[in-house]
């Protein structure tokens, strides 16, 4: 892999910039690539964004830039993506900031000629330009995003996965307002932008194998599979547990894995919401957003279930003298665990008088029963 070093200006990297949306963003007078396949959504915050056009006006330098050459002689960005919008967006008239000494925002519209040219000309970026074959490109890709705004995993999977099928689910996934988030954002938690939903949906739909999934149906025109299953696990929900009983321990819950166990079970909304209201003020469950996994499957382990303190397994040891309830053998107590007299299920609460201990052997056979 062949790779050079390039000086641009500003005016040169932002001529000709526009935001297509899913068509791409562009620059360089239509030259560079600014969000190829493989790139993350534009996810810098306001202050990271002002904190650019601060440092262009005050001369400081910007990190490296990374760009590689493709074999008609256009470029796509590697890394920089994040600095170079909020360059060209600035430049463009898209936002307003404070810089140098100014009190107040100041649009790039509103400087001064002599001022607009120390950010178009006076300014060097500098870029490191590869030319080599695509593994190569992202091979580097994923070197240099080491640093920075750190990849997450559904971020790298996107760029290894890249294809017209990572483009199309981005599509109902990955956007600021995106039809997944006006659907579901009450239900799943994380960020759009930072591919948690896409990284959700598709876990769900291959039951916790993603790399699979995403390998098979890499070169597949669309994401139509994923968006309706991810739409039938919404509503799904939505019917169980409707709008008037929503709670926010809900959007923590794995609702792809219940629905595709118990889709074709038969359940009654009201009786579903009467369980959930009495765990919802159980002191014993200590996962509140267990209780949706529990009422539907009924794993209590779900639940976690309050454990009694080493107080109380001391009374019970000494009021037992350490004897074990079931097989009547004697232990010392680090060799035997609390017990529920009354299960939990059935009323019992985790109280001292509702504590007994047996041996780990009685103990674990009677769990498993």
């Amino acid at each position: 892999m062949k790779i050079t070093l390039l000086e641009t200006t500003i005016r040169e990297l932002a001529a000709g910039y526009t935001d297509q949306g899913e068509d791409g963003v562009f620059g360089y007078d239509g030259k560079l690539d600014i969000r190829p396949p493989y790139q993350r959504e534009f996810i810098y915050k306001e202050k990271q964004r002002n904190a650019v056009i601060d440092s262009v006006w005050k001369g400081f330098p910007l990190n490296v830039m990374y760009w590689a050459k493709r074999e008609n002689g256009t470029f796509e960005i590697i890394d920089g993506q994040q600095r170079t919008i909020s360059i060209c967006q600035y430049v463009s008239g898209d936002f307003s900031t404070i810089i140098g000494n100014f009190k107040e925002p100041r649009a790039f519209h509103n400087l001064q000629p002599d001022e607009q040219e120390r950010i178009l000309d006076s300014y060097k970026l500098t870029i490191y330009v590869c030319d080599g074959t695509d593994s190569e490109k992202l091979q580097w890709f994923k070197t240099i995003n080491i640093a920075g705004e750190k990849l997450t995993d559904q971020e790298m999977r996107n760029a290894v996965y890249s294809g017209p099928w990572v483009s199309d689910a981005k599509r109902y996934f990955s956007k600021n307002g995106c039809a997944a988030y006006g659907l579901a954002n009450k239900y799943i938690s994380g960020y759009p932008i930072r591919q948690d939903y896409l990284e959700t949906a598709i876990n769900w739909i291959s039951e916790n194998h993603i790399e699979d999934y995403m390998n098979k149906h890499q070169h597949d025109i669309n994401a139509n599979e994923l968006w309706l299953y991810f739409q039938q696990v919404i509503s799904w929900v939505k019917i169980l547990f409707p709008k008037k009983h929503y709670r926010k321990e809900m959007k923590t819950v794995a609702w792809g894995r219940l629905y595709n166990e118990l889709k074709d079970s038969s359940f009654d909304a009201d009786e579903l919401e009467l369980q959930v209201a009495k765990l919802m003020i159980d002191d014993d469950v200590t996962k509140k957003s267990g209780i949706y996994d529990y009422v539907l499957s009924g794993e209590e382990k779900s639940l976690n279930i309050r454990t009694f303190s080493d107080n109380m397994k001391r009374e019970a040891y000494e009021r037992q003298q350490g004897i074990c309830c079931k097989c009547g053998g004697h232990f010392d107590i680090s060799e035997m665990e609390a017990d529920h007299i009354t299960p939990w299920h059935e009323g019992g609460k985790t109280i001292a008088e509702n504590c007994q201990m047996l041996c780990r052997d009685c103990n674990r056979r009677k769990s498993g029963k």
